[in-house]
């Protein structure tokens, strides 16, 4: 049925029912009453038609789909009801002196009974196409959550066109909901009862739907639902389905990101947006995990010009390729081929453009590798970091934020004290410039190219073993766009020369981020098995985020954290950089982790 063909059909249907409810009242009070000769009944009959129709355009009652109707559409009936109720009582009044209340409050029965159920019979013949529906070959499915979240999603499921799902039951650890029902769905027990309703009632699927437990929470009942060896599935956060990004029928796999134990820092989007919109925005490093993430949230903001730099002509590629099939609103982007390393081209690449802020993060990050190549790691991270960003003080950008590590704190290896003496530039320069630098310490990004779980992942689908370093080895972790966040963040935080940090919570034990992504693969520890190696070189046994010695400021943002880590002086760095461009690789590797702490001692 067309849009014109409803709205002409609710319309007529609407008159008819106001047209006989007002006549029908005055006979119930006096039958005797020749109502079709009274001329008070046949004005305030033509004031009911007349208020009713502007009321119901108003409330939009005609342009409504009546077979997903709920208790706001009944509210905005009654509404438009009592408003032209009102109206022919205010008539009356004009015209008699006198309002004649009976009549009115049976006519607003009346309208409330007809309207409102002429409406919700569509939901009662759509709800009872829904019941008779064949379930046989449906997915049998175990709701975790009788919340909000859950009532959605339970709703969501019962009405689905594709008919995937039969939610059988639901559980909820809150007591007041026992055995009560949600839309003729029982809430059957807590969560520590799921492995025996999945065994009684022959669950095939669970769903988790409770994002206000947290990631602890939902961790907590993973462990759960491990044991009962179905597949378990988590809805989408109620955010992403307010706003549009995803339906709620976009059920997922458990990912080692839901697991991660706790719940991601909320920013002040409102500071970030002042600081991006309608700016020129500088990514160096565009076409990595980091990088390429930096570019997607910065395009939130509708920058004027966001320029994306790289030394990877195909990453590069692909990353302006997704932002532009994503959609530009407006914002220009520049692909730009460059390598932090080449100081004449960086220093063109920011006079030409004139970015407003710079978020480096070019840098070479994997610790063993780097090991073996002590120079490259000087270079890239050293030397690349001091070009782009005395680009930026000598070409008057605003803001510029350097993507450092947690390994730059105490570092036993080559990656760590370059990424620390990357730092000491950036704070060198926040001295002396006119330019805001800071540094944002990330801990292990989960998913990124160098991150443990992509290997994981790979060793498992080769069947195993999954291979761990050390059964005591501890990290901190956080996801990639959490990342990106927190250096757009930092950039709207920054005065100039802090380090920011995030409170990135406990750390993790690989081990256990191996046995769940294991047990996320749907494999057991008796068939993948865990291999220790061994420590490799220069990894830690454990990380830190900030060093004792550093000055820690009061949280200026929730769960972000700012010190004023130490620093040489300039003649002391100055001389530094230009020695350790004449060192071998083993002199190298000795002089830059023998200068990681900030306090430079020849050792070589």
């Amino acid at each position: 049925m067309s849009y014109r063909t409803r709205y002409a059909a609710f319309f007529l249907l609407d008159s008819i029912i106001v047209l006989t409810a007002i006549f029908l009242s005055y006979w119930i009070l006096n039958p005797t009453l020749n109502v079709y000769s009274n001329d008070l009944i046949i004005l305030s009959a033509l004031t009911l038609l007349f208020s009713h129709h502007i009321a119901a355009y108003f409330f939009q009652l005609y342009s409504r789909i009546w077979s997903v109707a709920s208790v706001r559409e009944l509210v905005l009936i009654s509404y438009a009801v009592t408003i032209s109720i009102a109206a022919a009582g205010v008539m009356q009044q004009l015209f008699t002196g006198d309002v004649y209340m009976r009549v009115l409050a049976i006519t607003w029965l009346l309208h409330m009974v007809a309207i409102g159920g002429s409406r919700f019979i569509v939901r009662v013949l759509n709800d009872r196409q829904i019941a008779f529906k064949n379930t046989a070959k449906l997915k049998r499915v175990l709701i975790v959550g009788a919340g909000q979240a859950g009532t959605m999603l339970l709703r969501n499921l019962q009405r689905h066109d594709e008919d995937t799902y039969l939610p059988v039951c639901l559980v909820d650890d809150d007591m007041n909901k026992q055995n009560l029902k949600i839309l003729d769905v029982i809430v059957a027990g807590t969560t520590e009862d799921i492995p025996k309703l999945v065994e009684k009632k022959q669950i095939e699927e669970i769903i988790i739907a409770m994002p206000s437990a947290g990631k602890q929470g939902i961790q907590a009942v993973y462990e759960k639902c491990m044991g009962t060896g179905i597949v378990v599935k988590i809805m989408p956060k109620i955010e992403d389905v307010m706003t549009g990004q995803v339906q709620v029928n976009d059920i997922k796999e458990v990912k080692i990101e839901d697991l991660l134990g706790r719940d991601e820092v909320k920013l002040d989007m409102i500071a970030i947006s002042k600081a991006l919109t309608d700016k020129t925005i500088l990514v160096t490093g565009a076409g990595g995990s980091i990088g390429s993430e930096i570019c997607r949230q910065v395009m939130k903001f509708q920058p004027a010009k966001l320029l994306l730099l790289g030394h990877g002509e195909n990453s590069i590629y692909t990353i302006h390729m997704e932002l532009i099939e994503a959609g530009l609103n407006g914002t220009e982007l520049v692909p730009i081929i460059a390598d932090v390393q080449d100081r004449e081209r960086i220093f063109e690449v920011v006079e030409t453009y004139k970015p407003d802020v710079i978020y480096h993060a070019a840098a070479h990050k994997h610790v063993p590798l780097m090991e073996y190549n002590p120079y490259e790691a000087v270079k890239n991270n050293v030397f690349g970091t001091k070009n782009v960003a005395e680009a930026a003080d000598a070409f008057g950008v605003t803001k510029f934020v350097l993507v450092s590590t947690d390994k730059a704190v105490n570092p036993p290896n080559v990656m760590g004290s370059t990424k620390r003496i990357a730092e000491m530039v950036v704070q060198d320069l926040a001295r002396r410039s006119n330019t805001t630098f800071a540094a944002v310490r990330f801990g292990n990004v989960l998913g990124s190219r160098g991150s443990v779980v992509p290997r994981f992942k790979a060793q498992i689908a080769a069947g195993g073993p999954i291979t761990v370093t050390h059964p005591d080895m501890t990290r901190y972790f956080m996801t990639i766009p959490e990342a990106s966040r927190l250096v757009l963040q930092a950039g709207t935080l920054a005065r100039g020369g802090e380090v920011f940090v995030l409170d990135m919570g406990e750390p993790v034990k690989i081990v256990d981020l191996a046995k769940n992504i294991i047990r996320l693969s749907g494999f057991t520890e008796d068939e993948i098995k865990i291999e220790f190696t061994g420590i490799r070189p220069g990894e830690k046994m454990y990380e830190e985020l900030l060093n004792p010695e550093e000055i820690h400021e009061q949280n200026i943002f929730p769960k972000i954290h700012v010190g004023k880590a130490n620093c040489m002086d300039t003649e002391q760095l100055q001389e530094l950089l230009a020695e350790v461009q004449q060192l071998s690789i083993e002199q190298l590797r000795s002089k830059v982790v023998g200068t990681a702490n900030g306090e430079w001692k020849v050792t070589v």
